[in-house]
């Protein structure tokens, strides 16, 4: 959808400044991965009462109007609670079964479709994009798992001042309209060379499983996906079946609370213009990663981060985000629009998801991940601990270095503690972007040594730079000889 998981802001300013990354730098961080807990079973009353809290603070500090979180562990559901005001005008309360807007969760959906299309022998992965939409910009050159990879380099739809895209999205658009937005750009970079987020992508993908099948791409969701797998309140923002028990979303314009502007389906489609509700989409979750959806093979396809030609694990497979936290592996997606931010996420090693939806729609950072991460944290306080234990090695001058240019990049000017090379392209203009991208986050309130990775370039010290519970940044930097950082990786 229109907005992106927070590390696909920052990611793309870091691949402006490619030549001075290492590849490996993607990978999650190399800490031990903790065993599971026993279960399933319904969470006691301590740990709910910490759930609860955990979640309250994030709401009182990011002025969340309201939210509803599910805990599904081995499979099964053990906590959901709802929280605040799914309506403020009305003063209507959150429910857990309160439909919301999931908006980019819905690119799991549509990467299913196209890989149960693959599965039926109506497409193939590697197929051009041509073979369905010849006059689709760049056709010829782009495959569909480098749209489900966002590694095409398509252009964003999306991309240009909020104020000029928030009065467009109001209003409906052709699905030709749209993509004739990006027709006339060229490829942001060689297809399968680099990552970043493209609503463009899914959009066409959307498309695509409409020729491949011969059903528009609602009626392939609710015949192929939906009525099998009971999710009966589940549809799209266009759906007259809408009623009025769904959440109303609001985001802060100049420090006040607002109603979001409108947001047209057409706009939306199958990068992000789904509603639902914790129930089904526990259903969904479950179905998905248990062989009912598509088969285990294009699941763990789905899953599997993609590597470029350049060896760059990119973080992100066919739908799905493939990352870590506090230290543990993590597979999932966030979603936001105009009103709403939402997560999905999974802790494989620890057979548990969390699912988090917020009708507030600001993006940094963005409630929906938080709340997320702090149920995560709440639920096992012990991975966290481990977690923030600073790992063996560090080095006390590099990692003052590290931070020295962190809060360099957040003030946007400066830049001592770069290299000359790296000083001369951030002061150049670049800096802004990082600037406009870190400032809302604040001064980090703790700082911890993730260890050193090795490189081609030369050793990567990473660390975590922490914004108060549940809000957290990875960062990587690679100092030179004079100790000035030569490399740097955000995530």
């Amino acid at each position: 959808m229109r907005t992106k998981h927070p590390a696909a802001r920052l990611r793309g300013l870091v691949l402006a400044i490619a030549a001075c990354v290492a590849a490996p730098v993607w990978v999650a961080s190399a800490r031990p991965e903790v065993p599971a807990q026993p279960g399933p079973g319904p969470v006691d009353a301590a740990v709910a009462a910490r759930v609860d809290a955990a979640v309250a603070q994030v709401m009182q500090r990011f002025n969340v109007p309201g939210a509803a979180i599910a805990v599904v562990q081995d499979g099964q559901r053990v906590y959901a609670n709802a929280y605040g005001l799914r309506d403020v005008e009305r003063a209507l309360q959150v429910r857990t079964d309160t439909p919301f807007e999931i908006g980019s969760i819905t690119k799991q959906f549509t990467a299913a479709a196209i890989i149960q299309l693959a599965e039926a022998g109506k497409l193939g992965l590697d197929d051009r994009l041509q073979r369905f939409l010849p006059q689709a910009p760049h056709a010829s050159e782009v495959t569909l798992r480098q749209l489900l990879t966002h590694t095409s380099g398509l252009h964003d739809y999306f991309d240009g001042p909020e104020h000029e895209v928030d009065a467009a999205v109001a209003r409906p658009i052709a699905f030709d309209a749209l993509i004739a937005r990006i027709a006339d750009k060229p490829l942001d970079f060689p297809p399968g060379a680099r990552w970043a987020y493209s609503n463009t992508g899914y959009a066409l993908l959307g498309r695509v499983v409409e020729v491949a099948s011969g059903e528009r791409y609602p009626d392939y969701l609710r015949r192929h996906i939906l009525e099998p797998l009971q999710m009966t309140h589940t549809f799209s923002l266009a759906d007259t079946v809408q009623s009025g028990d769904g959440a109303v979303g609001y985001r802060h314009e100049g420090g006040t609370l607002r109603r979001a502007p409108a947001l047209h389906p057409d706009w939306s489609g199958a990068a992000g213009f789904l509603v639902s509700t914790l129930d089904d989409l526990t259903r969904w979750d479950v179905a998905l990663s248990s062989g009912q959806v598509v088969s285990r093979e294009g699941y763990a396809l789905m899953t599997t981060p993609f590597v470029t030609a350049d060896g760059d694990n990119v973080g992100y497979g066919l739908g799905l985000f493939v990352s870590s936290v506090y230290g543990q592996p993590r597979i999932g997606h966030t979603g936001g629009s105009q009103g709403f931010t939402t997560a999905d996420e999974v802790l494989p090693g620890q057979r548990l998801r969390v699912l988090a939806f917020t009708n507030l729609g600001d993006k940094t950072p963005e409630a929906g991940i938080t709340i997320s991460n702090v149920v995560v944290a709440a639920l096992r306080p012990d991975l966290v601990a481990a977690w923030k234990h600073p790992v063996a090695g560090e080095d006390a001058a590099v990692s003052a270095g590290a931070r020295a240019s962190f809060l360099q990049l957040q003030e946007g000017a400066g830049y001592g503690a770069f290299s000359e090379s790296l000083r001369g392209r951030l002061s150049s203009g670049l800096g802004a972007g990082f600037s406009a991208a870190l400032r809302p986050y604040g001064p980090p309130t703790a700082w911890v040594f993730q260890g050193t990775r090795a490189t081609d370039k030369g050793p990567f010290h990473e660390y975590v730079a922490e914004f108060g519970p549940g809000v957290f940044l990875p960062y990587a930097i690679r100092p030179d000889a004079q100790g000035n950082v030569a490399g740097f990786a955000l995530d």
